[in-house]
Formats: C-alpha cells, structure tokens, sequence
C-alpha cells in the first residue's frame, strides 16, 4: 500500500476490540497535523505492532493511508500499519498548551451540532464542550463466544500468540447536555476508552468489593477528569454499520487558565 502519507497526533485509543474480520483491533482516531482535520484509522492490531511502532495518545505519527472499502465515513482511512513511525508525544506542561494548539481548533458546537452534521454531512468523528456531565454504569452485554474464540484461534494460527483481552462486564457511560445548545434534549453515551476498560482491569485488585471499584472509577472520570477546574471536551465517534450510534472515545480536559 503506498497512499498519502500523513501526520496525526493521536487523540482516542479505544479499548481493543476481537473481530472475525480483522482479528484484535484497536479503534484509533486524532487530528492531520497538515489540515485539521479529524482522521480515523483503522483497523490498528495494536497489540500486534512492533514496539517501536506503539504509540501512546498525544503522540504525532507518520503513517501511509488510503480509503477503506465498505466505509464511507469521511473521516475513516485504511493505514499501512508497517509505515507507522512515531514522531513526537505531547506532554503536559504549561497546561497542556502544545495539545490544545492543535485540538481546541477542532472543536464542534455541541454534540447536537454534531449530529446535525452527521445526517447532513455523514460526519462521524467530533468533539465538543458537554455542561451537567454526569456518570454511571451497568451490566454490559457479552460478545458472542464464537466471534471471540474465532478470532484468537486465527490469531494462533499465524502464530501471534497473546491472552485474550477481557470482554468488560461493566459498560461505563456519561450523561450530559451541550454547553452551546438552548434546545439540547440531553445525551447519555457509553464510554469505550482504553484507558477505563484497563482501569477497570487493573484496580479491582486493589478493592475487596465492586462497589468500591466502581466508586474510585467514577471519582476518577467524573470528580477529577470532569472537575469544574478543568475545560472539559468529550471525544465521540459513531459506528460504520449505525451511524447515529455515538459513543465517547474520551476526555480532553486541559486546566482551566
């Protein structure tokens, strides 16, 4: 594959997702450093790639893209995964400024903006400012035993041997309305970051109960990452097959100045 080749500084690693089609994936979406503009990319076997070819969020890779077939999504385009090269990661300091030079200019309206532009202009990848942000959970449904199984006894095959990544049995979620948007009827979306599923795998070694675990997830993502002292935006991103089926692929929230 040769393609155009690209920059992007990754905004969203979303948690990895077993696939009949496409074995383990991970869905990863950021910005065109050259345009601006929101970019998918997709399928990324992530935990997969060679060492050197991982890559954190907030990070700048190089990568050859072309567009996908069965997906018309503007924003989707098929990498050469061999062509990844990590450039630059982005870090923190003076209040994430370096970040926010280059994903503040991406913003949205709001979320119903959002979806305005997705019957309108197939839009599917967004970000924009939520106000009464709240956060729950609940039981989630099971992937299909057989898709699981299909996909690391295909993966053993090419003898790409790895632990089957843990089907989550909490589907965690945020409820807001639009900062921008007088008429906003409200949202409530599920959560699908990397990060929460693999706090959530992580810490409840640390508790003797799930409540418990559930309590310090929600203090983490609502009290702290959702603070009144920090300028709260939500990635989202919808599904090829359902396009108004949006889900939040994660939090930009840079200290407020």
């Amino acid at each position: 594959m040769n393609g155009e080749l690209k920059k992007v500084l990754i905004t969203v690693k979303a948690y990895p997702n077993p696939s009949k089609t496409y074995e383990e994936t991970v869905c990863v979406a950021g910005i065109d450093i050259d345009t601006g503009k929101w970019m998918r990319l997709y399928p990324v076997p992530y935990r997969d790639l060679d060492e050197d070819k991982k890559f954190s969020k907030y990070t700048i890779i190089q990568v050859h893209t072309g567009k996908p077939r069965g997906d018309s999504r503007p924003e989707s385009h098929k990498i050469d995964v061999d062509s990844i090269k990590t450039l630059e990661h982005f870090d923190t300091k003076d209040k994430w400024e370096r970040r926010k030079k280059i994903v503040l200019p991406a913003a949205d309206k709001s979320m119903c903006e959002i979806l305005r532009k997705c019957e309108a202009e197939n839009k599917s990848l967004g970000m924009f400012k939520p106000k009464n942000i709240d956060f729950v959970w609940e039981k989630a449904v099971p992937k299909k035993e057989e898709t699981i199984k299909a996909c690391y006894a295909q993966l053993g095959f090419f003898n790409k041997q790895k632990k089957e990544i843990e089907d989550l049995p909490i589907c965690f979620r945020y409820k807001f309305s639009c900062h921008d948007e007088p008429g906003c009827p409200g949202h409530d979306y599920p959560i699908i970051d990397w990060e929460i599923g693999q706090a959530y795998r992580d810490w409840r070694r640390n508790y003797k109960t799930q409540d418990l675990l559930l309590d310090k997830i929600k203090e983490r993502w609502l009290t702290r990452i959702c603070s009144p002292k920090n300028d709260v935006y939500f990635f989202v991103g919808n599904q090829n097959r359902f396009r108004n089926n949006f889900m939040i692929l994660g939090v930009f929230y840079p200290p407020l100045v």
